[in-house]
């Protein structure tokens, strides 16, 4: 086994400027997008809870209702093509 090496201050590092800029850049953008964000949180605390008008309720109510009505006509069919299907299966018995 190769022995660990000693960093000291003759530790030469092999990174170009490029690199170094690129590690610098991406060390600053995610800060600054941190501090973005903290920053729009402080504010979206500070603003009032939106309101639900009541049209806006009724609206998503109505649309749970059809939903719920269009699955309810789903499994009625479903029910039906296994009836046939059963029927089917014992004719052929």
């Amino acid at each position: 086994m190769a022995s660990p090496k000693e960093i000291s201050e003759n530790t030469v590092v092999g990174l170009s400027l490029k690199s170094i800029g690129a590690i610098v850049a991406a060390v600053g953008a995610v800060t600054l997008g941190y501090f973005d964000l903290k920053a729009q949180v402080e504010e979206a605390k500070t603003l009032p809870a939106p309101v639900i008008e009541r049209m806006e309720y009724d609206l998503k109510d109505q649309l749970i209702r059809e939903t719920i009505m269009n699955t309810q006509t789903d499994v009625e069919e479903i029910k039906k093509q296994l009836d046939k299907m059963e029927e089917r299966l014992f004719e052929i018995r």
